[in-house]
């Protein structure tokens, strides 16, 4: 048997969706954006939504599109795209240090970093675990700093009621690894007209049609990419839209399970502990491990076929490319690295695959005498 980490669900029908709009001729982006954008800020609960080709596209139009220039603290357990975008933009990245429980940063450990040069936030909610964004939004109005969420790994999830993405600027991916797919995507939510606006400039080469009388005269505004997302692939994105429910009560199931089989051996395992103010949507499953013997596990699990990883090590901070900007210590951070595993998390996930996974963990605290 082997067990992927991630797996896509696609089915016969969204096939069939892409085809159909291929076959339309139609292949850049279009009518199937448009529907896409309009049902994802509905359920975000925004004004506005931008497809684009992935979120750290969306990203990095967050930052161009409200002409930030100075400071952005990031935490820097993330991925490599959040703190991409930044210096693509030209920006110096601040790293701060986030919670053990949540993996997530504070307004704790932001307020540490904030100086006068600092300009904006960027949030990551980790794993589909939202940050805890009220404290976090009062610290940004009261230093007048701009909040972008990085919610690459978060549709669907809640604060208080309220989506992710819908505090600041949202991120969102659909990378096949994330809640929904359209293979490579993303998209931007925002309620600031402006954003919006300057964003739909910058994925389509600095261009927006305004003439209707004389469609063929287009002329840039700014200097823009093309971040744009296929017609075809917001078709598919649209399908597995109405699907995130399931998926998410799936994941929220199987994690539940994890959670009641790691919980056996609190010796050797630390599982998340939720908030009721908090909903998750676990586009992946995490815990700790402790003693050190991390490396051993996730071995030993790929070994037997369970595609078991870690997110992320090293952390940003620790990466080369990054040693400019490192000026303090990042303890939780560094912990984190040493101690988290990523366990096979997807909605197709069965209880015969879960059971494998439970007894090839349970071998190997057998095989190392641990009790």
């Amino acid at each position: 048997m082997k067990i992927p980490l991630c797996k896509t669900v696609l089915t016969k029908k969204e096939l069939n969706i892409i085809s159909k709009s291929l076959k339309t001729g139609w292949l850049t982006h279009g009518k199937k954006n448009i529907e896409f954008e309009k049902n994802f800020k509905k359920i975000i609960n925004v004004k506005y939504a931008l497809s684009m080709n992935s979120c750290t596209s969306a990203l990095e139009c967050s930052i161009k599109s409200q002409k930030i220039k100075g400071e952005i603290i990031v935490p820097s357990w993330t991925w490599v795209s959040t703190i991409n975008a930044v210096l693509n933009s030209n920006c110096v990245p601040v790293f701060a240090d986030v919670d053990i429980n949540s993996r997530n940063i504070s307004a704790k450990y932001i307020e540490k970093k904030i100086n006068k040069k600092t300009k904006a936030v960027i949030v990551v909610h980790y794993a589909g675990y939202p940050c805890e964004m009220d404290k976090i939004v009062k610290l940004c109005k009261k230093h007048k700093l701009i909040l972008i969420e990085d919610s690459a790994e978060t549709l669907g999830a809640t604060f208080k009621g309220k989506k992710t993405g819908s505090f600041g600027t949202g991120c969102f991916s659909f990378f096949p690894t994330k809640n929904i797919t359209t293979t490579e995507g993303g998209m931007l939510t925002t309620n600031n007209k402006k954003i919006y606006i300057n964003s739909k400039k910058l994925i389509a080469h600095g261009i927006i049609k305004k003439n209707k009388n004389f469609p063929w005269k287009r002329e840039a505004e700014l200097a823009g990419h093309n971040f744009r997302l296929p017609n075809h692939l917001a078709a598919l994105g649209i399908e597995q839209l109405k699907k995130l429910k399931l998926f998410n009560k799936k994941r929220n199931s199987i994690a539940k399970k994890y959670d009641r089989f790691l919980g056996k051996f609190p010796q050797y395992f630390e599982v998340q502990k939720l908030d009721r103010k908090f909903t998750h949507s676990y586009q992946m499953y995490t815990c700790l491990v402790k003693n050190n013997i991390r490396d051993d596990l996730v071995l030993f699990l790929r070994s037997k076929n369970i595609e078991a990883s870690v997110h992320f090590d090293p952390p940003l901070h620790k990466q080369k490319y990054c040693k400019n900007f490192v000026k303090d210590k990042l303890p939780n951070t560094e912990l984190l690295s040493r101690s988290i595993i990523s366990l096979p998390i997807y909605p197709t996930l069965n209880d015969r695959q879960i059971k494998f996974i439970f007894n090839k963990i349970k071998e190997w605290i057998d095989k190392n005498n641990i009790r």
